[in-house]
């Protein structure tokens, strides 16, 4: 069965958007010349292993306008661009996403991940989305959390976890750049 995975940027005290909602902390360029290789590769082997995406309505309204346009950003963005995505919106009536496939609106995403997880298919990262992250936590549908662990902090900001959240480790990566890949499983 396919899983539901959220990945955040997150910083070592736990803030996942700062106060302004903005990520400054996030100083690395996975792609890069002065990269690091793992990290990179961390990278793309992670969006190499799902084909659907989901996001908030607010982080796809943040978002619409540069990933479609973002050549810079290559093989990757070429990836990205090219997943089927699902924007969760009670306002939106459709989501287009520049030149390539729009993002179908669902207005009930948790029954849309639950739907999702019974097809075929490679699985399904919700990204960003701090509010929506939290709704498919409380109905029991996030199977993995994925934090790219910044070597900042900020003190006050958005927490990634509101609520308690018990976690089984999956993964510990730390990487050159200074991130640390932190993989938990949802305990049920």
């Amino acid at each position: 069965m396919r899983k539901l995975i959220v990945q955040q940027w997150v910083t070592v005290d736990n803030i996942a958007a700062e106060e302004d909602g903005g990520l400054s902390y996030v100083a690395v360029e996975p792609f890069s010349d002065k990269s690091d290789p793992a990290f990179k590769a961390a990278v793309m082997g992670f969006i190499d292993s799902v084909d659907t995406m989901i996001l908030g309505a607010n982080t796809y309204a943040q978002t619409k306008d540069y990933w479609p346009n973002a050549s810079e950003q290559g093989e990757y963005g070429e990836k990205l661009n090219n997943l089927a995505k699902f924007v969760a919106s009670s306002k939106l009536d459709d989501a287009p996403w520049g030149g390539f496939p729009a993002a179908t609106v669902t207005r009930d995403p948790a029954a849309t991940v639950r739907e999702l997880k019974e097809q075929s298919g490679k699985d399904i990262w919700l990204w960003g989305s701090l509010s929506l992250m939290r709704s498919l936590l409380a109905a029991g549908v996030v199977d993995e959390v994925r934090m790219m662990v910044c070597p900042a902090s900020r003190g006050r900001g958005t927490r990634l976890f509101e609520d308690r959240q018990d976690l089984n480790l999956i993964e510990a990566a730390p990487f050159d750049n200074g991130i640390l890949l932190l993989r938990y499983e949802i305990k049920e």
